[in-house]
């Protein structure tokens, strides 16, 4: 009996040192999300990201916040139908990464803005040299799906892997997003 027990207890101690051990593997990246919120539901989805990933986060402000005005898509002159309409728009960011070269992995978050990332994520990726950095967007919207924001993000930075991204609802759990999160972990 008490070797049985021995046995049991041992197959539990190996079991339990392999997951520390895919654990600390699924980590063993420097990992960022960096985000851009314009109605904190993006946020609390990157929040949880970074939860589950043990990454670190970062928040892409821009140097004019955007107001309700700014972010009315119905209106045309709106900022921000103004800056979707000009491919060339670069709006300004408020701080940068201190040392975004310590990281493997960046996630890069962002709310659907006319069917792909809005122009301040083009921003942002232009800012920084990814060169053998993998990038992997993701995005938050009601209904619309990411469309072509990882193509467009990977004709800005050709030197990164820019992977396709994925849409998710306000309500993904940390689960979910830890095993979407694990191919690029």
């Amino acid at each position: 009996m008490k070797k049985l027990i021995s046995l049991i207890v041992a197959g539990i101690v190996l079991v339990m040192s392999f997951n520390v051990r895919a654990e600390s593997e699924m980590t063993d990246k420097k990992v960022l999300v960096a985000y851009f919120s314009a109605t904190g539901v993006t946020a609390k989805v990157a929040e949880r990201l970074a939860q589950v990933t043990a990454a670190d986060l970062f928040e892409i402000k821009p140097a004019k916040p955007y107001t309700k005005k700014d972010l009315d898509w119905h209106n045309p002159k709106s900022r921000s139908s103004v800056e979707m309409k000009d491919g060339s728009s670069r709006p300004e960011i408020a701080e940068k990464v201190t040392n975004m070269s310590q990281y493997d992995v960046i996630f890069v978050g962002f709310p659907i803005w006319w069917y792909r990332e809005p122009a301040i994520i083009d921003t942002f990726i232009e800012s920084y040299n990814f060169e053998g950095k993998t990038i992997v967007p993701f995005a938050t919207s009601g209904m619309s799906g990411i469309g072509d924001s990882g193509e467009n993000m990977q004709k800005l930075v050709p030197d990164a892997r820019v992977a396709t991204g994925k849409r998710f609802a306000d309500r993904v759990t940390g689960d979910e997003l830890q095993s979407w999160a694990k191919e690029w972990l």
